[in-house]
């Protein structure tokens, strides 16, 4: 696939992993505008798919912020959702029920990868390996310092890398505290109400 056509797979932690348990929670909105910034970057080098998975934290994070430059931006760029298996949302909280099925509804494909619904973490390890191979980078919210779920994700796209051009950019939480004073700076007026 040329750079005209790339596909950029976005990724990171679950919002319980970020210790997020709230859609107003005030690290939803430093981490969207940090996605913001590099899926930006993204499109204006070629980029015109962004593919998650519709997992809670950074990827419906991520596929809102897609939709925002796509409808409020005007940007050319589309938003595939390919879950790992049928009905995963179902044991997500009803704050994350709502995201997800706003992200679902609003985007340009939608899929499931196994077209049943969850019976082992094979289909897990399926999903990793299917949207990595299906993708020509990755963009993704990690820390080597804090481990966590996207390390699955990592290491398979490690493996592609090693064998053929697959560029993995990282977000670290260097990234979001950079993204955090651009904010403030920006607008202290609203940062300040929150003290």
């Amino acid at each position: 696939m040329d750079q005209e056509e790339s596909v950029i797979l976005v990724t990171g932690y679950k919002a319980h992993e970020l210790g997020i348990f709230s859609s107003d929670h005030p690290g939803v909105q430093v981490i969207c505008y940090a996605l913001k910034q590099k899926m930006k970057a993204c499109i204006n080098n070629g980029a015109k798919w962004f593919v998650i998975s519709g997992q809670t934290g950074v990827e419906l994070w991520a596929g809102q912020v897609c939709l925002d430059l796509r409808d409020k931006e005007k940007m050319d760029v589309k938003l595939a959702v390919l879950m790992p298996f049928l009905n995963q949302e179902e044991h997500y909280k009803e704050w994350q029920q709502e995201l997800y099925n706003q992200v679902l509804d609003q985007a340009d494909y939608c899929g499931a990868i196994s077209d049943r619904p969850y019976e082992s973490p094979v289909q897990l390890r399926q999903k990793n390996t299917f949207l990595i191979a299906k993708t020509d980078a990755m963009l993704i919210v990690y820390d080597e310092e804090t481990p966590g779920s996207p390390n699955y994700y990592l290491s398979e796209a490690r493996k592609k890398a090693r064998n053929q051009p697959y560029p993995i950019w990282t977000l670290n939480r260097f990234d979001l505290d950079y993204a955090s004073e651009d904010m403030v700076q920006q607008n202290p007026e609203y940062w300040s109400q929150g003290e």
